[in-house]
């Protein structure tokens, strides 16, 4: 019964191996997911999922699969989303009381109940509404939604009005956690996770199983040892440009500092407005009176740094190309010259923009910046900043 999800899976860009899904079944056939739907789903999810990119893409075949009644024909669903009878007998007796149990006689008992339904979804051709027979919306039928029965099957309702039914298929909504939409923290995190290289220091603070076991056996007494815990070794320098056209970037650009502080212990960062000129600052609030010379950070900070900037690059095409060019200031010398600067010293560098890749050809200061990045340009979404953090390791 479960072939058709698996062609699902495969149809939907999972890319679910034969060895996985036959894990799966065989959990199943051990009962790690018996009588309880919530479990069935885990346990396939896990079985078949490696790559969190792909989980929406999973409940989106899952969806289909088991719970996509109305987006199927009725000879597919009675198919495709067989339950067996024995799970939903299991389900009465853990989820119903004695006394609504007995109620499940007003049809003349489970049996009934089930077979009726089949029956109805056999003849019914249509969507209906209010009644009290056919599977619908707002009458007094035992299956459908928004209605009243004593007892019944609840089909696409958002959520249980009367607690009165046997069965759920609820339509649920899931997160989109696609490699192609705008990121959030946690997400954020997972794709700098591949800019890492690793290294011990510090206190002692973490067990040496390998070193606990070696000297235990050669002492003859338990032994126990520790080591520096593992702390990711890569030193970021970020800059982060605020203000004008990057408002509406705010929440993305904040998710993303606060992952590279969670995931850099060796992190500095610095603002600048539309592009790099003499001087950048920490705090937006004093931000032309406590300014650090972009000099001083190109002399203090070494060339095994990874410079990040962060902007959506559109600004005037002057602002990059000629010495007072600058919307709010009189710059000496160009925003080409001090990003060359800063390649230069740090030549293990990157451009992240927070605008959709498909917009970047319309502005000419971002194909200015990408010709000064040697096109190291990528957007803001889970697949950019993996394509970024390679670019970053070579």
């Amino acid at each position: 019964m479960f072939l058709p999800f698996f062609d699902n899976l495969r149809n939907g860009g999972i890319p679910v191996s034969l060895r996985e899904y036959l894990s799966f079944l065989e959990g199943v056939k051990r009962g790690l997911a018996t009588y309880d739907i919530d479990a069935f789903y885990y346990l396939a999810r896990t079985s078949m999922v490696k790559d969190e990119r792909n989980i929406d893409k999973f409940d989106r075949a899952f969806a289909a699969t088991f719970k996509g009644l109305e987006a199927i024909s009725t000879e597919e669903m009675l198919e495709a989303v067989e339950i067996p009878e024995e799970w939903l007998r299991k389900m009465v007796e853990k989820h119903l009381s004695e006394e609504e149990k007995a109620e499940i006689n007003a049809l003349g008992g489970f049996e009934k109940l089930m077979e009726t339904l089949k029956e109805r979804l056999k003849d019914q051709e249509g969507r209906h509404q209010g009644g009290n027979k056919w599977i619908g919306t707002g009458g007094t039928s035992p299956f459908g939604a928004y209605g009243y029965n004593p007892e019944g099957v609840r089909i696409g309702q958002s959520e249980s009005r009367h607690k009165r039914a046997v069965k759920v298929w609820d339509k649920r909504e899931f997160k989109n956690l696609d490699d192609s939409v705008e990121l959030g923290t946690r997400n954020i995190k997972v794709a700098l996770k591949r800019l890492r290289r690793w290294a011990r220091d510090g206190a002692t603070e973490e067990l040496d199983l390998n070193g606990t076991i070696r000297a235990t056996a050669e002492n003859g007494y338990l032994d126990v040892k520790t080591r520096p815990e593992r702390r990711n070794a890569v030193k970021v320098l970020l800059f982060l440009d605020v203000g004008g056209s990057m408002d509406p970037h705010i929440k993305v650009v904040e998710e993303l500092f606060s992952a590279a502080r969670a995931e850099f212990k060796h992190l500095e960062y610095f603002y600048f407005h539309n592009c790099l000129y003499e001087g950048v600052w920490r705090d937006n609030r004093r931000r032309w009176e406590a300014q650090v010379p972009t000099h001083e950070i190109l002399r203090t900070y070494g060339p095994d740094y990874k410079c990040i900037f962060v902007g959506d690059a559109s600004m005037s095409p002057y602002e990059v190309a000629y010495p007072g060019g600058a919307n709010e200031h009189w710059n000496a010398e160009s925003g080409q010259t001090w990003l060359t600067r800063a390649r230069e010293q740090w030549k293990s560098n990157l451009w992240i923009n927070p605008l959709p890749e498909k917009h970047w050809g319309y502005t000419h200061s971002i194909k200015m910046i990408q010709e000064i990045f040697d096109e190291q340009m990528v957007p803001m979404t889970l697949s950019g900043l993996e394509r970024g953090m390679k670019e970053l390791t070579r």
